[in-house]
């Protein structure tokens, strides 16, 4: 099954933890990662004021449902530190599963396609980059692109590396 994640940190050495998050998933078993987005610097969306964020974009093929997809990923989260205190707060990794195999999916613990990705330019810039034919809710990605205000979405210089 093929899934998109995006990846987030403004915590720390920002770039570090999204290449230890790249290395980690590509490390799933019956997963590989299969593209990887540019990093861009982004500023934070919502939530308490917080640093700014370096965002990218991956796909991936996995054998794993999305739910188990999913807590791999969650699983990912807590070894790189994250913590869940402040709802939309600053965080050492933020990985989300965006879209997996076209599926739609409305469980407590899982909304596919993310529910909010398609308004994010974060997420729909750096995942426009590396599948220029996606699509999310029937619209395509660049479609949306169009449409959003990437003013605060800049790229960064260092680019994360499949290990």
């Amino acid at each position: 099954m093929k899934a998109i994640v995006a990846l987030g940190s403004n915590l720390g050495d920002r770039f570090d933890y999204l290449q230890k998050a790249l290395t980690e998933i590509n490390e799933i078993s019956d997963t590989e990662v299969l593209d990887i987005s540019s990093v861009y610097e982004t500023l934070p969306v919502g939530g308490p004021e917080q640093g700014n964020y370096l965002n990218a974009v991956i796909s991936v093929n996995t054998d794993f449902s999305a739910e188990e997809f999913l807590l791999k990923l969650l699983l990912i989260e807590l070894n790189l530190g994250r913590e869940r205190t402040t709802n939309w707060g600053p965080r050492t990794i933020d990985l989300d599963l965006i879209w997996f195999d076209n599926q739609k999916i409305d469980s407590e613990n899982l909304t596919l396609p993310h529910p909010r990705a398609h308004e994010r330019c974060f997420v729909i810039k750096p995942w426009s980059e590396i599948d220029t034919k996606a699509t999310i809710n029937g619209t395509k990605i660049k479609d949306l692109l169009q449409d959003l205000d990437c003013s605060g979405v800049n790229l960064f210089p260092s680019k994360l590396v499949k290990v």
